[in-house]
């Protein structure tokens, strides 16, 4: 099996994700149309790591996330729950110390972390509220947080067009390139189904969180949201 359903059984969502790992960055690549690059060096910025800092960078896949961190003098922690792709990633980067985890119990101690960031992850975690939570408890007083997440175009017609391309378009370039086609049916419908950007930021304040801001990138098909713990 390589689709989970929108219930988000942990187990359907490992097994999609091991089974996507082997061609995951390129898939993204393609399917963004080379956007994922520029919002990663968004989700930079919007960290700011400094030299010496402890980042969390969850469900951080193959590390290509991840990278750009320790290149900037932190020390960054990539963690996913999928072995497959802990394993491409450890492969592809070696001196990252790639970490299993899931979202709902992280294996780390509380105020462990100067920061801590999610990027298109938070959306398959069973409880986001409470994947939240357990985000906040392994930061520092004072830590930040940086989600980005896919949301909701703020422009209608072009909401209708992105929908439609989400739908229909999306699952079949995916069987062109990915190495796991069904799995992108469920990400589709899962992006579908998300909150919109005031929706995401009242989770995170009810987990705990202060002094979200919300910053959409790409007319809003992707919203950055930084908190304070």
């Amino acid at each position: 099996m390589t689709r989970a359903e929108l219930d988000k059984d942990p187990h359907d969502v490992r097994r999609m994700f091991d089974a996507v790992a082997r061609r995951y960055d390129l898939t993204n690549d393609v399917l963004s149309m080379g956007q994922d690059r520029r919002w990663r060096k968004d989700v930079i910025r919007a960290v700011d790591p400094k030299p010496g800092e402890l980042v969390l960078d969850l469900a951080a896949g193959t590390g290509t996330s991840s990278q750009p961190f320790a290149d900037l003098g932190a020390t960054v922690v990539p963690c996913d729950f999928s072995i497959g792709m802990l394993q491409v990633g450890k492969k592809a980067k070696p001196h990252l110390p790639f970490t299993a985890g899931d979202g709902m119990k992280l294996p780390f101690a509380d105020d462990t972390f100067d920061a801590v960031t999610i990027s298109f992850g938070l959306r398959n975690i069973v409880d986001p509220k409470a994947g939240l939570a357990e985000m906040r408890r392994v930061t520092k007083p004072g830590g930040r947080l940086v989600v980005c997440e896919f949301s909701h175009p703020t422009n209608k017609p072009f909401r209708t067009v992105y929908m439609e391309y989400l739908m229909k378009a999306l699952p079949s370039i995916s069987r062109a390139v990915s190495s796991a086609p069904d799995a992108y049916v469920y990400l589709a419908e899962s992006i579908r189904a998300w909150p919109d950007q005031q929706g995401l930021a009242r989770w995170i304040a009810e987990a705990g969180w202060s002094d979200c801001q919300i910053r959409n990138l790409t007319g809003g098909i992707v919203a950055l949201h930084r908190a304070t713990a």
